[in-house]
């Protein structure tokens, strides 16, 4: 059997498999496998690009699995073989699809040409060095130039990169570059819903406002984004906004090539699957993870739905080998959680119902992001360097920034997540 994609669905599908009398391959465009719910940590120099990613081979080792480099062009549903983009072919009985997704842009003008995402770990790096070099920009001259940064998307990735962009005004101008005015950095949030975190209990929604105001973000919402010029933002009610980095984190879709492999596909490109989440219409062929649409049962799409995903497709994979029918999909929601910065959190508990902010949120959050990460010098690297970062707070360090200048980074250079 073949599967797509080693995020926390692919991988959590290789586990499930362990020791079954099948032989598996797992085919990524990556070497590693990347921790997405940390990279805005990344992203603003809180943690190393490593302390994110987790080399695939050895992990599909361990479950004796074979791992292929490779990205996935064609399916051939009546042969069952696959083809990759540069031209290998696989035979398999099953596949599973896990491939996850990309930015959604809604048809926005200029939002795809002039923005930045932050879904891969290359995205994480490109974004963290234009960011520091924002800030260099701003030692470098003397007169009042500001540097204005604006994150489209009240979800938990522009809440959580907001809030940190925020606090480093403050911590890491005053530690790498004390003459800078932090009054001169600028952070926006445009968020076209009512309110932030939608899926949210009210009070959580409005403690997440409270702490981004209280940080000095600017946030706008009810707001929509005509279109994305470069230098600048234009609003829906016609008002523009200088923008010198503009991070898109409002919303997410299937990538373009998904519409090569013939299979149906619902909203923003998803791929259709019943109940049991094998395909409609295709057997053998399961789709798991963000890129995976049950009509009937949609769950959301975040870590923990597709943790659960992997494990159910191995589950009923083992079921078809042993000639039982399969079972349908049951998502167990055991909650969601958001950090706004130091110190500042919100978690709220499926069963029991319960609410947290502030530190004690906090403490869960990093305690069950380092749970779920993958390999223990991840974990111990992780807890450092986010302990740094925030007992030390205000006294200077905590940036990780790269060695290479930002020139480096070709602008056209391919995304690290799985096509």
């Amino acid at each position: 059997m073949i599967i797509i994609g080693a995020g926390f669905a692919g991988l959590y599908t290789v586990e499930g498999l362990n020791r079954a009398d099948v032989r598996i391959t797992i085919i990524d465009h990556n070497l590693y496998s990347t921790f997405q719910p940390l990279l805005y940590q990344v992203a603003t120099g809180g943690l190393n690009p490593g302390d994110v990613a987790y080399p695939v081979g050895g992990c599909a080792g361990r479950h004796l699995a074979r791992y292929i480099r490779g990205d996935l062009a064609t399916i051939d549903t009546t042969g069952r073989r696959i083809k990759l983009e540069d031209g290998r072919e696989f035979e398999y009985d099953y596949l599973v699809l896990a491939v996850g997704v990309s930015a959604a842009y809604f048809g926005i003008k200029g939002a795809a040409e002039n923005t930045f995402a932050l879904y891969t770990r290359r995205d994480a790096i490109i974004l963290r060095d234009h960011i520091m070099a924002g800030f260099e920009r701003l030692s470098a001259t003397d007169n009042n130039e500001e540097f204005a940064v604006t994150v489209v998307g009240g979800g938990a990735t522009g809440v959580e990169l907001a809030g940190t962009l925020a606090e480093l005004r403050g911590t890491m101008l005053r530690a790498t570059f004390p003459n800078v005015d932090p009054s001169r950095v600028h952070v926006r949030l445009v968020e076209m819903a009512p309110e932030l975190l939608m899926p949210y209990h009210p009070k959580l929604r409005a403690y997440t406002r409270r702490q981004l105001v209280k940080r000095g973000v600017d946030v706008r919402l009810s707001t929509r984004i005509l279109a994305v010029e470069p230098g600048k933002v234009v609003l829906g009610d016609g008002e523009t906004h200088r923008s010198d980095l503009t991070v898109w984190a409002a919303g997410v879709a299937a990538a373009q090539v998904v519409g090569a492999w013939n299979l149906p596909q619902g909203h923003n490109g998803r791929i259709l699957v019943e109940p049991d989440h094998r395909v409609k219409g295709n057997d053998r062929i399961f789709a798991i993870g963000d890129i995976a649409l049950c009509e009937s049962n949609p769950t959301p799409q975040l870590a923990q739905p597709a943790i659960q995903e992997g494990k159910h497709a191995a589950a009923q994979i083992r079921r078809l080998l042993n000639g039982a029918e399969t079972q349908p999909f049951r998502y167990h929601d055991k909650g969601i959680m958001a950090t706004i910065g130091r110190r500042a959190a919100v978690v709220q508990l499926a069963r029991p119902p319960i609410w947290m902010t502030g530190t004690l949120a906090w403490l869960v959050w990093l305690g069950l992001h380092l749970i779920y990460l993958l390999g223990g010098r991840n974990r111990v690297s992780t807890m450092l360097n986010l302990t740094y970062r925030y007992l030390f707070w205000g006294h200077g360090g905590g940036v990780i920034v790269g060695d290479e200048p930002m020139s480096a980074v070709p602008p056209d250079a391919p995304s690290d997540g799985v096509r």
